[in-house]
């Protein structure tokens, strides 16, 4: 599927770890089609440490992203909230394989929150893998049997049209009050939040989203200011 996905210019986004995570990725490149990686440490480290090339590779046709400073090691409390840019990346979230407490779980709710599509995969009754991804599809998540069954349930088009996930994402009126919060002076999430009276889930996917495009730049101690061209594409005045 991730290798028809790519051959329809869909950027797959994966987490870079071992099992369907490094196959997306794997699958993707051998496509010659465009991978992302969210990671949940500094971007210099490579976790796991055996797929230091596959991340070099990664880095050149697409990217390696990371809301982390350099030196943070992958500590497992890093991982469910990394989660979060992985479903805010994209418009929608496909669940090939979970068992009971997968942390693809954690990307199914952040999806959610985000208003972000749900897929999933069938599989066996009898395979322990599948449980999580049947349960969703009971759930009411699009049932995925094919690629085009993605494609479908995001309104995208077959045969090679140029489909970019992450240049192409739409500003949204939630990035725009955000931005009306954000100045030059460097203002905490917390406050960001509070301000705005937003969910924390969505300040935080949007403000991860945000300075991926450039809108806005965290400059330590998860305090954010805006960037220049951000003023200047959005032309807003700050409250």
């Amino acid at each position: 599927m991730a290798e028809d996905l790519s051959k329809n210019s869909v950027t797959i986004v994966s987490g870079l770890a071992r099992g369907i995570d490094s196959i997306a990725h794997r699958v993707a490149l051998d496509s010659e089609g465009r991978t992302l990686a969210v990671l949940a440490n500094g971007l210099d480290t490579v976790y796991p440490p055996e797929h230091a090339s596959m991340a070099r590779e990664v880095s050149e046709s697409g990217a390696l992203i990371s809301e982390h400073p350099p030196g943070i090691r992958p500590e497992a409390k890093n991982f469910p909230r990394r989660n979060r840019i992985l479903s805010g990346l994209t418009p929608g979230t496909v669940v090939v394989e979970a068992g009971e407490g997968s942390g693809a779980l954690w990307t199914v709710r952040h999806a959610l929150d985000q208003d972000r599509e749900v897929m999933a995969v069938p599989g066996s009754i009898f395979s322990p893998a599948s449980k999580e991804a049947n349960r969703l599809i009971q759930q009411g998540a699009k049932t995925v049997l094919s690629y085009t069954d993605v494609l479908e349930e995001l309104n995208f088009s077959a045969l090679g049209q140029q489909i970019e996930l992450l240049p192409i994402l739409p500003h949204n009126d939630q990035e725009t009050q955000l931005l009306r919060y954000i100045t030059f002076e460097p203002l905490h999430i917390d406050d960001i939040q509070r301000t705005s009276g937003l969910p924390v889930a969505s300040v935080s996917s949007s403000l991860a989203m945000m300075e991926i495009k450039g809108l806005v730049r965290q400059v330590g101690g998860m305090s954010y200011i805006r960037t220049r061209e951000a003023q200047a594409e959005y032309q807003v005045s700050p409250r």
